[in-house]
């Protein structure tokens, strides 16, 4: 029950759209789709990646 408010989320490539990552986000402190710059092993480099739905 204490739980309830993360949720798993999977963060994209925006260069590659590769599904590369997933994470946990607290929905009630960041409602909004989190950005991180992270290493995609696709591209090879470090590039921004997103929250998919």
């Amino acid at each position: 029950m204490a739980n309830d408010v993360r949720v798993r989320v999977t963060l994209v490539c925006s260069d590659c759209k590769q599904r590369n990552y997933d994470t946990n986000n607290n929905k009630k402190n960041d409602p909004d789709r989190i950005e991180l710059k992270k290493y995609c092993r696709f591209c090879r480099k470090h590039t921004v990646h997103k929250e998919s739905k």
